[in-house]
């Protein structure tokens, strides 16, 4: 038994490694874009939101421009992780025909490898957040250990799409193109440029849908914890666990149940 458990847990750690060289092959700066593309990103979004359009969230009243920029960098972090998953994963079998004929060959692993190499890029942001929030935040507070306790259900949801995306773009070759446009309704939809509480008070009708998006709640909550120093919402908490274990279950049974038929459609 554990040897094959040390065999997959080598092979994932190969895919994983090959996941991130690959992204970067080619280019001069190499792994360096790890830090770059969130910085750019950080900076024409908190130049557009932040410095044009005076953007605040409104948490507390003497809320700095730094902060906003910080909460910006933070919620566009936690947004890259699913929106990265969305954008690879529905591709990731079909693009590797020649592993789905293997019928020994552990193909779960293809998912969780690319998944593994996300989990690294939006680690080193992290990384960058927490120096930022250093130098120009409110600095560490022991509030920021609820930090994990939202990161975990991101990581779930995260791999549970991850897997059951992968399955179904074997079937369904449209939803890459789906989960493209999806990707922009999340951004807009999950409160990285503005407070969440604002969206009842604007539009009931719209936060009636809007308030069961997962990552709303983790995005806000995180902001709660590292930049407010507050403990999280207790309702939002219980529900994204909820909804991340689901997601996580779900899109593995889904991936087990349609892996018999992979080499049928390939």
């Amino acid at each position: 038994m554990a040897k094959p458990v040390q065999s997959n847990f080598q092979l994932w750690w190969q895919f994983t490694c090959r996941e991130v060289a690959v992204r970067h092959r080619g280019s001069h700066l190499g792994v360096a874009w790890t830090i770059l593309t969130p910085l750019l990103e950080f900076a024409i979004y908190a130049t557009v939101f932040g410095a044009i359009f005076g953007g605040r969230y409104g948490a507390i009243e003497n809320e700095t421009a730094a902060d906003y920029a910080l909460g910006v960098f933070l919620s566009l972090t936690l947004y890259r992780f699913v929106a990265e998953v969305l954008g690879i994963a529905p591709v990731i079998i079909v693009s590797q025909p020649n592993y789905v004929k293997k019928v020994v060959f552990p193909l779960h692993l293809l998912p969780l490898s690319a998944f593994s190499a996300i989990s690294w890029r939006v680690a080193v942001s992290v990384l960058l957040f927490l120096v930022g929030l250093v130098v120009w935040g409110p600095g560490f507070s022991w509030q920021n250990l609820w930090l994990p306790l939202l990161i975990v259900p991101l990581l779930l949801l995260s791999l549970g799409l991850a897997w059951g995306l992968a399955a179904l773009g074997v079937f369904l070759r449209d939803i890459n193109q789906l989960t493209g446009a999806l990707s922009l309704v999340l951004l807009y939809s999950s409160a990285v440029f503005y407070s969440a509480s604002m969206v009842p008070e604007k539009s009931p009708l719209i936060w009636t849908f809007l308030r069961f998006n997962p990552l709303l709640h983790i995005v806000e909550d995180a902001r709660r914890v590292m930049l407010w120093q507050l403990p999280p919402t207790a309702a939002s908490l219980v529900y994204v666990w909820v909804v991340g274990i689901i997601t996580c279950l779900l899109g593995y049974e889904c991936f087990r149940r349609l892996r018999p038929a992979f080499a049928d459609v390939l």
